[in-house]
């Protein structure tokens, strides 16, 4: 009998669970991934900045061409799934943000049109690497992905936990936030914990400036506006009766537009050399830019949301979901060119697909594969259909 749509998405999706690798380490997943591709009868194409792949499948004689995208990294996460019969077999490495789910949405996308060959024109699958680390799109496009593969419009998916299984959301403009990193580098005096007076104390320093960012969107942005500052390290040279000499405090924020940025760097080196300045310790301030917002294109959130209406129904469709303050790399891509991403529910519950992302229990919801295929396949039709 031959195997189920269902099965074989399920297959290809539990072994990528299994051998997950890192930014541009994506070596065996990009032959995983080729190899399929090329059963397929795809024109693959390898090593697109670094591990990066493009499969092309032309049909017919129209000149259009859509990309369809799926990210290939895992994350630095040790898997905790006692009992999960196709748990990381890559110690320290898991599939904990989904895209394991989303390889394989776009494999069988890539099955059922190049079975049915129902459109006009050519679709590109694009698996791209090191989107954890917001760097995998910039390497294909430094590589000439849009030149030597051009398109007209470029969709992606990622899955959602929280949102109902199966369900697909997007919105017209700012679907998903920048993301800014930031080091925070306090220089005082370190002394004898059982006699402070004779130090300058960074570890108070750093507690006060790290109340004092929380000011920063609450009384410097406007309220109409969204951004977030999270501090998610404090690392220190001191021990339990030292006072340190040196704290350190990283984090990154989060927004939606080129000023709130500008905003929040420059207010946040302000306080922080402030508070340093008051109590007589010095701060070297950093501030990089990783993500950039995702901007979808209105035009084509009407295209996703009526391939989504066919797939799912237009009950489970939300086209105006609310922005979210993740990041993704794909917003790179439509800086350049343009396009759609959307989000797939992935379930409530925990044991349903409601595990958060990047999380050490996390596992993406098989029951979405083909919805997600599907999806992606409806696309390709509507926008290459012939004319």
């Amino acid at each position: 009998m031959e195997t189920s749509l269902q099965e074989k998405l399920q297959g290809w999706r539990r072994q990528l669970h299994q051998h997950p690798e890192t930014g541009f380490e994506e070596v065996q997943t990009s032959d995983y991934v080729a190899n399929i591709l090329k059963t397929l009868g795809m024109d693959v194409h390898r090593n697109i900045g670094g591990t990066g792949l493009v499969a092309n499948l032309k049909v017919g004689n129209g000149t259009r061409a859509i990309g369809l995208r799926a990210e290939m990294d895992a994350l630095n996460i040790a898997e905790q799934a006692p009992g999960r019969l196709y748990a990381s077999c890559n110690a320290g490495k898991m599939h904990a943000c989904g895209h394991d789910g989303h390889m394989a949405m776009i494999l069988g996308a890539a099955q059922l049109l190049a079975e049915r060959r129902d459109f006009d024109g050519t679709v590109r699958f694009i698996f791209q690497p090191a989107e954890e680390h917001g760097r995998g799109a910039k390497a294909m496009m430094a590589d000439g992905l849009f030149e030597r593969f051009p398109v007209d419009a470029i969709f992606g998916v990622h899955n959602m936990p929280g949102l109902p299984a199966g369900s697909i959301s997007t919105r017209s403009g700012g679907v998903m936030a920048s993301e800014d990193n930031f080091v925070i580098h306090i220089k005082a005096r370190g002394t004898h914990a059982a006699r402070p007076h004779m130090g300058v104390d960074p570890v108070v320093i750093a507690a006060q400036i790290v109340l004092a960012l929380q000011t920063i969107v609450s009384r410097n942005l406007d309220p109409s506006q969204s951004a977030v500052i999270s501090c998610t390290e404090i690392i220190t040279d001191g021990l339990r009766n030292v006072i340190p000499s040196n704290v350190v405090i990283k984090g990154d924020t989060r927004s939606y537009s080129p000023d709130v940025q500008r905003l929040l760097a420059t207010r946040m080196r302000e306080v922080s050399e402030g508070i340093c300045r008051t109590h007589g310790a010095e701060c070297t301030f950093e501030y990089t830019h990783e993500f950039v917002p995702t901007v979808n294109t209105p035009a084509f959130v009407d295209v996703a949301a009526a391939a989504a209406s066919m797939v799912v129904g237009a009950d489970k469709v939300d086209a105006n979901v609310q922005p979210m303050m993740i990041s993704e790399d794909f917003g790179a891509f439509l800086q350049v060119v343009p396009g759609n991403f959307a989000f797939i529910g992935n379930g409530i519950d925990s044991d349903d697909g409601g595990t958060p992302l990047h999380n050490a229990g996390y596992d993406f919801n098989d029951s979405i594969l083909t919805t997600g295929a599907r999806y992606f396949a409806e696309i390709a039709r509507m926008q290459l259909a012939a004319r």
